[in-house]
This record gives C-alpha cells, sequence and structure tokens, in this order.
C-alpha cells in the first residue's frame, strides 16, 4: 500500500511536515509512505499550462497518480489551507485529474484553534475532486512544545499512539475504498 504525503507547509522546521515524520514511522504492516514536497510547484496560471505542463506539476501528478492513498498535513491560516496546498490542488485537478476516486486523510497542527476549518475547507476541495476522504478519526491538534521539538519533531508518545491508530484506521479506509468503488465517506 503506497500513500502519498503532502505538507502544506514549506517553513524548514514545519509541525507538519514533521507529523508527516511521524506517520512513516508508525505505519501499519504492508504500508510504505512518501513525500512530496510544494516547493518547486509554479503558481497556477492557464497560460503556463497552455505551453505545457510544468516538470514540478507532471512530478506532482505522476506521485497521485502512483499512489494508493494520499496524506495531507495541514496548518491553518486564515480558516482556511495554506496557499501552497491549494495551489496543488488548482494544478493536480485539471485534465483528467489523478485525484478523482483517490482515498485521502487530512491532519494537522495549528495555533489555537487546531487546524478544524482548515480541515473543513480542505475537505470541501477534496469531495468537488471527487476525493475519497476519510472523516473518522480526526487529527486536529493545537500546536504544542510538549508534543514536538523547534524542528518539528513528534516527541509526544501519546500524539505517536494516536497517529498509529489514525494511520491504521486511514489503511482500513484505502482498503475499503479498493473494494467499494462507490465508498464516499467514512
Amino acid at each position: 500500500m503506497k500513500v502519498l504525503g503532502i505538507s502544506g507547509s514549506l517553513r524548514r522546521s514545519s509541525f507538519n511536515t514533521g507529523l508527516l515524520r511521524a506517520a512513516a514511522s508508525v505505519l501499519p504492516p504492508g504500508m510504505e509512505m512518501t513525500t512530496f514536497p510544494l516547493h518547486d510547484l509554479p503558481l497556477f496560471n492557464a497560460d503556463v499550462e497552455d505551453l505545457g505542463t510544468p516538470d514540478p506539476v507532471a512530478a506532482l501528478r505522476s506521485a497521485i497518480e502512483q499512489a494508493d492513498g494520499l496524506l495531507f498535513a495541514t496548518p491553518e491560516y486564515n480558516y482556511s489551507i495554506t496557499g501552497v496546498l491549494k495551489n496543488a490542488f488548482d494544478w493536480a485537478s485539471r485534465g483528467p485529474s489523478p485525484l478523482d476516486g483517490k482515498p485521502a486523510a487530512i491532519m494537522g497542527v495549528g495555533g489555537r484553534q487546531g487546524t478544524v476549518r482548515a480541515q473543513m475547507h480542505m475537505r470541501q476541495i477534496a469531495l468537488h475532486n471527487s476525493m475519497r476522504v476519510m472523516i473518522d478519526p480526526e487529527l486536529q491538534l493545537v500546536r504544542s512544545r510538549r508534543r514536538q521539538d523547534h524542528d518539528g519533531n513528534v516527541t509526544d508518545d501519546d500524539l505517536l499512539v494516536r497517529m498509529r491508530e489514525f494511520m491504521a484506521a486511514f489503511d482500513e479506509w484505502i482498503r475499503h475504498c479498493r473494494t467499494d468503488p462507490t465508498l464516499r465517506f467514512a
């Protein structure tokens, strides 16, 4: 089972990228995870698209196509997902979309309110793109130095247990989606 992790943060010491690293450390047997950095994606521009798909966009689309499921980690900016993550959706959703029917899970760490609004907005975007989003369990965290160090690495054993359970549920969700092509929600 191949999972592609995508962080909505470009920050070197991102707490959300740290969540993806932690998720990769607690995968169930048979699951493997790679991540795709969004640093090199150009801003979506139909004029650029008319000249041909930029190489970083082609690489993103290929990585999505090859994945059995997508794991997103997003902070919350102004009650929404980050611009870089929205830009990735804008590029990936063009033409025949590799997002269509793809199982997905969303997690995130943010400020005082966590990432509840960003995750709700992301669900809307994902559902518009016919993705199959796991809705339970949720992993929405308020930023805490007790859970992650200054480099974003998860240091809290209880959080690692929750993440292990989250990834096991995601593994099960992907398997359900494979056996039932009409399944849209968990």
